[in-house]
Parts: C-alpha cells; sequence; structure tokens
C-alpha cells in the first residue's frame, strides 16, 4: 500500500494575537547596540541636530533606519517595521520625522557626514578591545580592501549616470575590512561617486582610503600595522606613490594591469626562477607559478616597489587573453613588503576575492538601490547602510561561535533575525519567549548570553 505526502496543512488564520513579537531575534542587534555603546555615540554625535522640544532623538532615529536596513529593508519608510514593535525598539519616529532628519543632514554636508563617522570610529575601537583575539588582526596586521560598486538606478537621481557595464546608476568606491577565513568584514569607507566615474581614478582611491583609516584604531596607524589592497583599479602612479609616502606606517598589495613592458618582461624569466603558487592551506596549487620581476620594468615606480607576475593554466574553455603568453594566463600587482616568500604574498593578494562576498552582503544591505533623489541626502544613506553592516558584522564577532560567525546577512535573517517570540510580562519583569521548535533558537540565547556578559559602555 503506498502513502503520498500530503499537502500544506490547512489553518485559519485571525488577526486578534496579543503580546506577539515579529522579528524577535532582532534582539541580538539591539544588545550589539547597547553593549558597544553605540547607541550613545550617535546621540553625542547628532546632538547638534536636535531641536528644541525634540520628542525624538537625531542619534535614535539614523540608528533605527539602520537596523531597519539591516533587518532587510531598502528604504527610509521600512523604520516602521519597527515602529510596530514598540516592546523591543522602543518609541520610533513617523516617517515625516525621519526624513526632515535625513534632509538636516543633507543640507549639513560634511558636518554631518564627520560626526557619524567620528561616533562609528570611537565605537569600533570599543568593539575591536571587546573582541580581543577576535579582532580582525591577522598577524598583528589589519587589511583594507578597497573596490568600486555599481549601483543601479531605476529613475533619474542627481548624478546618475551611464556606466563601464552599459547600465545607469552610480559608482561608489567602497573600503573594507578584511576579517580573515574566521569572519567577515566591517565597513570603513562609502565614497559616492556618478556612474560615470572612472575605476582608476586616483584622487577618489586617496580619498576613500584617508576615510578607511580614519575609522580604524590609531595604533593601526603606524608601523605598517595596516594593509591597503585594491584590484588593479588601484594600480595608478599617483595612488600608489601617495602609499609608498606613507611607507614607514602603511602597506600595501596592489593590483596592476599588464602592460607592454611587464608583458615582454615577463616572457624573459627563466623557467627556474618561476616559484609554484601555493593555496591557503599551504598546499602548492597545480598549474600556477610566481616570479618577481626587476630591472627597467620598475622605472618611474616608488622606491621599495616589488613587481610580482602569476601565471597560470587557464581553466577549460577559458578564453584567453592579448596579454596573456604562451598559452598561461598572465596577473600582476605591486607591493611593498619584504621579507616573505613571494609565494606568500600572492596568496595574500588573491585573498583580496573575499572584497566580493563583502560587496554581494552590502548589496544585501540597503546598496541594491540609492532610495534618495539628491546625492547629499544618498552621502547620509550610504553613512546608514555602513551602520546597519557594522552592526552585522559586530554581533557575529561578539556573539556568535563556529560557521554562525561566517553567516551573511540573509542567513541571519533567515535563520535568527526572523524567530518569533511572545512577550510575557510578570510583575516588573517582561520576558521575551522564544519558540521552542525554531532549530535556532539555542543560537540565539547562547548569543545572547554571551552578550550579556559583556561590559556595559561608560
Amino acid at each position: 500500500m503506498k502513502h503520498s505526502i500530503g499537502s500544506y496543512p490547512r489553518v485559519r488564520v485571525q488577526d486578534d494575537g496579543r503580546q506577539v513579537v515579529s522579528q524577535a531575534g532582532s534582539v541580538l542587534l539591539v544588545e550589539t547596540v547597547r553593549k558597544t555603546g553605540l547607541d550613545q555615540a550617535i546621540s553625542r554625535a547628532l546632538a547638534p541636530w536636535r531641536k528644541p522640544r525634540a520628542v525624538h532623538d537625531p542619534g535614535k532615529v539614523l540608528l533605527d533606519v539602520a537596523l531597519a536596513v539591516a533587518l532587510g529593508g531598502d528604504c527610509l519608510a521600512d523604520i516602521g517595521m519597527l515602529r510596530a514593535e514598540p516592546a523591543v525598539f522602543g518609541p520610533v519616529a513617523s516617517d515625516p520625522t525621519v526624513s526632515r532628519l535625513i534632509d538636516n543632514l543633507a543640507v549639513s554636508g560634511e558636518k554631518a557626514l564627520r560626526a557619524i563617522r567620528a561616533a562609528r570610529a570611537e565605537v569600533r575601537e570599543r568593539v575591536w578591545r571587546l573582541a580581543d583575539r577576535q579582532a580582525p588582526d591577522a598577524g598583528g596586521q589589519v587589511t583594507v580592501d578597497l573596490d568600486g560598486v555599481l549601483v543601479i538606478a531605476h529613475s533619474d537621481k542627481e548624478d546618475a549616470a551611464p556606466t563601464w557595464k552599459r547600465t545607469y546608476g552610480h559608482h561608489p568606491l567602497m573600503g573594507f575590512v578584511d576579517h580573515g577565513p574566521g569572519g567577515t568584514g566591517e565597513p570603513v569607507a562609502a565614497l559616492l561617486r556618478p556612474g560615470n566615474a572612472g575605476s582608476n581614478t586616483a584622487a577618489d582611491h586617496i580619498t576613500a582610503a584617508q576615510l578607511a583609516l580614519a575609522q580604524l584604531p590609531k595604533q593601526y596607524r603606524r608601523g605598517r600595522r595596516t594593509l591597503i589592497r585594491t584590484d588593479s583599479a588601484g594600480g595608478t602612479h599617483d595612488f600608489v606613490a601617495w602609499l609608498a609616502q606613507r611607507g614607514r606606517w602603511l602597506s600595501y598589495s596592489v593590483g596592476m594591469v599588464i602592460t607592454d613592458a611587464i608583458h615582454s618582461r615577463a616572457l624573459k624569466v627563466p623557467e627556474s626562477v618561476w616559484t609554484p603558487a601555493i593555496e591557503a592551506d599551504g598546499e602548492i596549487r597545480d598549474g600556477a607559478w610566481v616570479a618577481e620581476l626587476t630591472g627597467d620594468v620598475l622605472d618611474g615606480w616608488p622606491k621599495g616597489l616589488r613587481l610580482i607576475v602569476r601565471k597560470e593554466r587557464p581553466h577549460p574553455g577559458a578564453q584567453l587573453r592579448l596579454t596573456d603568453a604562451d598559452g598561461m594566463r598572465l596577473t600582476c600587482f605591486a607591493t611593498n613588503t619584504s621579507g616573505r616568500p613571494i609565494a606568500e604574498l600572492e596568496l595574500r593578494h588573491r585573498l583580496r576575492a573575499r572584497a566580493e562576498d563583502r560587496i554581494r552582503a552590502a548589496r544585501a544591505t540597503g546598496l541594491r538601490n540609492l532610495p534618495l533623489h539628491h546625492t547629499a541626502q544618498n552621502r547620509i544613506w550610504l553613512e546608514i547602510v555602513q551602520t546597519a553592516l557594522d552592526l552585522l558584522a559586530w554581533m557575529p564577532t561578539l556573539a556568535l561561535t563556529g560557521t554562525a560567525r561566517l553567516w551573511e546577512p540573509r542567513r541571519l535573517r533567515l535563520r535568527l533575525f526572523t524567530a518569533a517570540g511572545q512577550l510575557v510580562t510578570t510583575g516588573r519583569r517582561r520576558i521575551l519567549r522564544l519558540a521552542r521548535h525554531w532549530p535556532w533558537t539555542s543560537h540565539i540565547t547562547t548569543a545572547l548570553e554571551r552578550l550579556t556578559q559583556l561590559p556595559d559602555p561608560g
């Protein structure tokens, strides 16, 4: 006898539920805000924008928008999902109040941006102290990846323009701290640019690097404790010269375009000089080799620059480029790091690919589009997006362990933040009861316990 699997069960739906909390798992983000002191820092930073007799604190309003974005919102009106849960998020401003604040901050321009950035930098230093050995400083060095992001505009917005991919929108330049294989990453720079902004504009890379460095604790701004890493868009004479001028306290690893001179010099490297490339586990990479180029190919570049080229057999079916040679694909990068094998340096540069993961997370967290019309408003929006991404990086760093620390925003929302709960009031205590059958309830409760054990700011 065959037993068929039934369809979905039928349930009767009513709208008279009480004390039910949606997005109950978002208490993880709220507790992260409290323990890191982000609420206090942004409140102090935006105090000049609080009008007399105002009901809502501008810092709380901005942070509420960031929380909505962290939970999956992509416009200012999505703050309504917080307004519906006052037991978790407290009093939340109305949509007109939120819009007025964004407009006021946009009018203030750089002054407002500096205030928000200073608050984020202050809290970042505290988070890294709380994280202790989990702070993103592999071997005592912090890695910052700079990369451009194309943001499509579906309507006419200020500074939207055709992009190099024949789309229409903006081309912000972002910076992310790489947490390495054991974590995700934090945004430390977001420079809003028109869609037709050049990928290899040195002035923009310099500005983005300055914004990123300003976000780091002071101890990482000397003794080469920070590595700036870019793709070939950063391999310009002006940007590399700027990096080299700070060579005493700044390391760099920037991709380089395969010029005719580099191509010609690579062809002259003897086979005996090529060193096998390695993988992250230290194993030799089959079919890939690296070599350091010297001689006149370095003319015109700063002193101390090392030029390392990689050749590898392309994947089956891959189309060769004009810069490839002898059936091998060539790539190149420059660095000022000395005293380490070139295979290790090439692996370190190749791990820049993790920046693509950070960009994917940013697109899923408010960067799918820029929702406001004016550029000044969208600059504030980028700071909100970065604040949301900060929270999505800080919470796993401080509270999650194992593979859960690697979960990207969409998985955090699906498994943790969307968990339902019931609010129970007993005496003077309010208890949020999470669903016992939810597979990831233990992740939430354990993470909250870790956050609770952290010292309070102040």
